[in-house]
């Protein structure tokens, strides 16, 4: 069994760790509680920043927001999935869309105003896309857990 080699070091590790806990934590404090200068800490993020193997966001929940419906919508298509998954991708009521391995093709989860609002593209959208055979959604009631604090263990 071949063993997965990690994009990162255990500095790089470090670092995320710290922006994951503290997106802002100036370069001043991140770089000492890794072990590195401020100077030397800036360039690693930069670096992780650069290579895309990790992004510093704001990370908004949609229903504080004013919208009041978050759905999953399991997409089953035919003929390539990837192109679908393109044109999902660039609704404007998407907000993560990806590629499975199983009873569905692609899942998406979409924020939506009202019910209507979810109809509406579902209907009109969703729906209307070559490749799509069928659909199957559901509805968020409630968000329990939701983390951003994964992968660098």
């Amino acid at each position: 069994m071949t063993e997965r080699r990690s994009p990162l070091d255990d500095v790089d590790r470090l670092i995320v760790g710290e922006l994951q806990r503290d997106g802002r934590m100036p370069y001043s404090r991140l770089g000492p509680a890794v072990g590195l200068s401020e100077a030397a800490a800036r360039q690693r993020v930069q670096r992780l920043l650069d290579r895309g193997v990790m992004q510093v966001v704001a990370v908004t929940d949609p229903l504080q927001l004013g919208s009041r419906v978050m759905a999953m919508v399991a997409v089953r298509t035919t003929g390539d999935m990837r192109r679908v998954a393109d044109e999902l991708s660039a609704l404007d009521e998407s907000i993560y869309v990806v590629a499975t391995a199983g009873s569905f093709d692609l899942l998406a989860e979409v924020v939506c105003d009202d019910h209507e609002h979810l109809l509406r593209v579902l209907s009109d959208k969703v729906r209307t896309i070559e490749g799509v055979a069928s659909t199957e959604s559901f509805i968020y009631l409630d968000v329990r857990k939701h983390v951003f604090s994964y992968g660098v263990e």
